[in-house]
């Protein structure tokens, strides 16, 4: 295990490529098959630096070195996008990385994937606090069993169904099927995102881990955290315990105290998110932080589609909060789990009264994107049209508990207390 974490500033590049260089050697891995898990656009990641490290460490003494995109159930990325991802033009592509395949994960294709094995309805029962207590197939990308060497890049932030993101999440559910995807999301909304984000050990992380015990092909983690000004952290080594130096250092660079919660906030979303589904990540964050009967916007003017991939099911069930599901379990349990889980972790924590069907979500949720007000309303959000939204009209204000937050969706805004 190597690794270097800075709680302030930055790693150079030149420091980033020594631990590589060191991490590699470690790793013997002359003549292996080597693949390398990698996230997708919707995370800060210094994918392109690392692309060429590895290329430049490991091409020539490797029999083979490829890329498998960790996308879970987000779409599959074009060619160009691919592209874009490793940092590398088309023409690099035909040429130098010519020998480098690029791969999506298809979770949705049950011809792609592979059984590992069963967690069992006792050891979930355990996991889980007793909250989900059926067998659980572990299933998952067949490709890995091509290759005799993982490596998995990992950047580690705050999430909402894990605690911390990273570390063997890259294999579940990041090349995972269904199956798994679904139980550990909507594990995490019974627990609840407001308990749950950035925390480290948690029942989801523990079937997670569980899961990757199943892979028999050797692993090696280099969990990252970053910002996006930069790498402040490198830990390369088995994968829960890279994963873990990470998450804590992750703690210390990703999360933002604050002495009174905040009545309104605008979560200006960067473009890297391109869907509500990635774009709620800016009430995820923030939700710790907001008071009772508060407001979260999020201002995206570029986003004009609520899921890509889950749209039509959320259409039909809409956002409500955990119990609006969890007390109509008969209406609502035939639909996808994980988009149940999505759709609670995005309307945040709340009541609902089975005998008077009134819900009473505890903050508000507002989107200021390019979705219309009649599909905003018809899914239980609220509209803010984004013509109207002077950001700098917001700015300034905290002391009168509003609150601007740029680039939103990585960092966790949390109550002192």
């Amino acid at each position: 295990m190597i690794g270097v974490g800075r709680v302030e500033g930055y790693l150079t590049e030149s420091e980033i490529a020594d631990l590589v260089k060191e991490a590699l050697a470690q790793a013997d891995l002359s003549g292996k098959r080597v693949l390398v898990i990698i996230p997708d656009s919707t995370r800060t990641s210094p994918t392109p630096l690392f692309f060429r490290l590895f290329y430049r460490e490991l091409w020539g003494r490797v029999s083979a070195l490829d890329y498998l995109v960790a996308s879970g159930t987000h779409q599959p990325l074009g060619e160009d996008a691919l592209n874009r991802l490793v940092g590398i033009t088309a023409e690099e592509r035909r040429t130098t990385f010519a020998g480098v395949n690029l791969f999506n994960h298809r979770w949705d294709q049950p011809g792609t994937l592979t059984s590992l094995g069963v967690i069992s309805a006792a050891e979930m029962a355990q996991f889980s606090r007793g909250l989900l207590a059926e067998d659980l197939a572990v299933t998952l990308n067949r490709i890995i069993l091509n290759y005799e060497q993982l490596i998995v890049l990992s950047p580690v932030f705050p999430h909402e169904v894990v605690g911390f993101s990273g570390g063997n999440k890259y294999f579940f559910p990041g090349i995972s099927g269904p199956e798994v995807i679904n139980r550990t999301h909507w594990l995490g909304a019974l627990i609840t995102s407001y308990e749950i984000i950035g925390t480290k050990d948690t029942p989801v992380r523990a079937v997670i881990n569980c899961a990757a015990s199943f892979i028999q092909t050797p692993k090696l983690c280099f969990a990252l955290v970053v910002t996006h000004d930069g790498v402040a952290g490198v830990f390369a080594g088995p994968m829960e315990e890279a994963w873990s130096q990470a998450a804590d250092l992750s703690a210390q660079r990703h999360i933002v105290y604050v002495e009174r919660p905040y009545r309104r906030v605008l979560s200006v979303m960067p473009e890297m998110y391109d869907d509500i589904w990635t774009a709620a990540k800016g009430m995820y964050k923030m939700e710790p932080a907001i008071a009772d009967g508060g407001e979260v916007v999020i201002y995206a003017p570029n986003i004009t589609e609520i899921s890509y991939t889950h749209g039509q099911v959320i259409d039909q069930v809409g956002y409500h909060v955990r119990d609006y599901f969890v007390k109509q379990w008969d209406r609502f349990k035939g639909y996808p789990w994980g988009v149940l889980a999505h759709s609670t972790h995005l309307r945040g924590i709340g009541s609902y009264d089975a005998e008077t069907g009134i819900e009473r979500p505890r903050i508000k949720v507002t989107l200021s994107t390019g979705i219309p007000r009649e599909r905003c309303e018809r899914v239980n959000l609220g509209y803010l049209d984004p013509a109207t939204v002077d950001v700098h009209d917001w700015q300034g204000r905290e002391a009168e508990g509003v609150l601007v937050v740029p680039r939103a969706g990585e960092t966790l805004y949390r109550l002192r207390k």
